[in-house]
């Protein structure tokens, strides 16, 4: 595919991600965000372009870029139609992907026209590495995530528990990334990132960690195969907007897009 000479880029949902993405995509004179799809009542808010409440009038504003920023129901409820119009779609919420007919969707929509479904690193490293490994041969692939017990609040998977209660480092998941993905769908995207670059939702481990002691978001990412073994860890500092999310997400979400016109690209 040719690179674009301009990068017209539609938002779903108007964020913590979205907004720090919208703040620096203007510092790039070949990125544009023509406008964002959010709920009715939030159209009132301040922002440097349209904020609209249907799909039809942030597809008149002319992207050829969709950015999904809104969680899982929005995947559900935009990714078949977005593709349809034959428009690439870079999808946030990897985690919902865990859902298999929702899967099957996004995969049979992107094939039957000409989009593309794009999947960032978000907060993960080591995926470029992942990728390389699942191509020679894997025989397993972890990923660890360790966060401030209140980081987690609001998951399916701690309801019943008092995160503010617990006083030292707390396992509070483990199993496979797609029960990891739905059970913390807010939070446990980097598992649905890891499962889609390597061995899948259910051949992929997942540990997540509570732990008072953690000033930072730390994942570690583990496989092994034909290569060798490899061991992956960052320690990101939270976003200031959303405790739940890494700052690097909105800049690897921000490389993804600016990538698609540049030159070089790494």
């Amino acid at each position: 595919m040719a690179r674009e000479s301009e990068t017209r880029v539609g938002l779903i949902g108007y964020g913590a991600i979205a907004r720090e993405v919208a703040k620096r995509v203007t510092e790039n004179p070949r990125v544009t965000i023509v406008g964002a799809l959010v709920l009715p009542h939030e159209c009132d808010q301040e922002a440097p372009f349209p904020l609209v409440d249907a799909l039809p009038a942030l597809l008149s504003e002319k992207p050829n870029l969709i950015v999904e920023c809104a969680g899982h129901a929005a995947v559900q409820a935009y990714a078949g139609p977005v593709l349809a119009e034959g428009l690439d779609l870079m999808i946030i919420s990897i985690g919902a992907l865990a859902d298999g007919d929702l899967f099957n969707l996004v995969t049979n929509a992107a094939a039957q026209s000409s989009a593309q479904v794009i999947l960032p690193a978000g907060a993960l490293a080591g995926l470029d590495g992942l990728g390389a490994a699942a191509r020679a041969g894997l025989d397993w692939v972890r990923i660890t995530s360790r966060k401030p017990p209140l980081s987690w609040s609001g998951a399916p998977g701690v309801e019943g528990v008092d995160l503010a209660a617990i006083t030292e480092e707390t396992v509070i998941f483990s199993g496979t990334a797609g029960e990891a993905a739905l059970a913390f769908p807010k939070n446990a995207n980097v598992a649905a990132t890891t499962a889609l670059g390597g061995l899948g939702f259910d051949k992929t481990e997942v540990n997540l960690i509570a732990d008072p002691a953690a000033e930072r978001n730390t994942h570690v990412l583990e496989f092994e195969g034909t290569p060798g073994y490899y061991r992956v860890e960052t320690a990101g500092l939270a976003s200031a907007d959303n405790p739940k999310t890494s700052m690097l997400t909105a800049y690897n979400i921000l490389r993804s897009i600016e990538n698609r016109s540049e030159a070089i690209v790494v």
